[in-house]
């Protein structure tokens, strides 16, 4: 059955097309959206363990800069509060653990000199993309023809820096280093505005978390309008004719006059759509793979490391699999928690096992790092939004060696009354929740303004 009143179609209900629904359900512009899943937010997903235990298995923080999300925050009165960040943080390098203090860890002097000189490097060479337009660049080719682990292993003297820039660039990204191309690398870290806001939580990217959990917030965004959500409807094909689509699910068919896709690259490809999509985008989807990377966390009766001293935090290159910790307790420290991130290779062999094995695999390491209370657990979960049918990964697409420079910015671009949101589709905070908010907002607006000229 065929329903011809709803005018615009926003597919997927992360961020990205809740903040194009708030905008179209704000101007009184009929809508309806479609989420594949049961629930809300994408690749944001909070699990409730019990009534005063929850647990972030996806995104889960905002920082300064973020001007979206503190203001969504205050809009719908979803409170935030700060990360802990107090105490000694472990690193576990070459086979040895010892405790240091701030973002960088203590390494030798020459490693550590070795460091900063490389991060001074990726922040100056960042400063002078375009985020509009990285292909124009005038070293772009060169860049871009090289993976981020070429530049690192050429600027590396010791292995210790080598080690340390590599765990860091995994966290930041949610890969391999050679699985993204220097000039992907530089985009990203300018449009995060700078490699040290990324890596920091004080005044950096992990400075704040949602009260409640991130969901909270995209619950809040979609309590206006949710009964324009149809749930458990993944879209199958959309078919153009004339200045018109017939959009399919397995529930049925219904008519709109534009379309917002807000879903992760691989479930764009896997859309039925006809007449198809541009040259560009198509090939530039056929190698558009995301990012692989699993969140563990181990609940304990309170977070027992800060009485140590120690801020939960830890950074690892060893035979462990988490390549960093943090301390992911709720504000009020009624539990302890601490999470660890899985990431690129690691994280494909770490989920191959059973879920006892890999909570042993991570209570080995905790008890390494914060001692043997870390036995004493009470919950464990771990999650990988690589095995999520409606996911495929996190935090975002990679795009590898000479994506940039042969695709330019073809995702984004929309086709006729086709738009394309998420957070792929961002210039600014590509790859963060905070990108996701504003493509959708991005994508609304340009319906606005066709309406308006129709």
């Amino acid at each position: 059955m065929i329903h011809p009143n709803n005018q615009i179609a926003i597919i997927g209900a992360g961020f990205s097309g809740l903040a194009a629904a708030r905008i179209l359900h704000q101007k009184g512009i009929s809508f309806q959206l479609f989420e594949a899943r049961e629930r809300l937010g994408g690749r944001v997903y909070t699990k409730q363990i019990q009534d005063d235990l929850y647990l972030d298995l996806g995104g889960q923080w905002i920082g300064p800069s973020q001007t979206r999300m503190y203001e969504l925050c205050q809009e719908y009165g979803v409170p935030y509060f700060e990360t802990y960040n107090q105490g000694q943080s472990i690193l576990d390098l070459n086979g040895r653990i010892k405790s240091y203090k701030g973002t960088i860890p203590k390494l030798d002097i020459i490693s550590l000199l070795n460091l900063d000189m490389i991060v001074r490097k990726l922040e100056r060479m960042a400063s002078k993309i375009d985020l509009e337009k990285p292909w124009t660049h005038p070293k772009a080719q060169e860049f871009d023809g090289q993976t981020l682990l070429d530049f690192l292993k050429r600027n590396s003297k010791t292995e210790a820096c080598l080690q340390v820039m590599k765990v860091g660039m995994q966290t930041i990204f949610a890969c391999e280093p050679e699985e993204l191309s220097l000039l992907h690398a530089l985009f990203y870290i300018k449009s995060g505005t700078s490699l040290d806001v990324l890596i920091s939580i004080k005044n950096g990217a992990q400075q704040h978390r949602i009260h409640g959990g991130m969901q909270t917030l995209a619950e809040a965004i979609a309590k206006p309008f949710f009964d324009r959500i149809q749930f458990d409807s993944p879209v199958l094909s959309i078919i153009q004719e004339k200045e018109k689509f017939t959009l399919s699910t397995s529930k049925g068919a219904q008519v709109f006059s534009h379309i917002i896709f807000a879903v992760p690259p691989p479930l764009l490809k896997k859309i039925g759509i006809n007449p198809p999509l541009s040259d560009q985008k198509q090939k530039l989807l056929e190698g558009y793979e995301m990012g692989y990377i699993g969140k563990c966390q181990m609940v304990f009766a309170k977070p027992y490391w800060r009485h140590k001293n120690l801020s939960g935090q830890a950074v690892s290159d060893s035979e462990f699999y988490l390549q960093t910790i943090f301390d992911s307790s709720p504000a009020d420290s009624k539990y302890g928690v601490l999470m660890g991130f899985v990431i690129g290779n690691k994280a494909r062999k770490f989920f191959q096992m059973d879920e006892d094995s890999r909570k042993q695999a991570v209570k080995k390491q905790l008890i390494q790092y914060f001692g043997e209370e870390a036995n004493q657990e009470i919950n464990y979960v771990d999650h990988t939004m690589n095995q999520e049918t409606w996911s495929e990964g996190c935090y975002a697409g990679i795009r590898g060696v000479n994506s940039w420079t042969k695709y330019q910015n073809s995702y984004s671009q929309s086709e006729g009354r086709l738009h394309f949101a998420g957070t792929e589709a961002a210039t600014r905070w590509h790859g963060y929740i905070e990108g996701a908010v504003r493509a959708g907002e991005a994508a609304a607006e340009k319906i606005l303004q066709e309406l308006s000229n129709d």
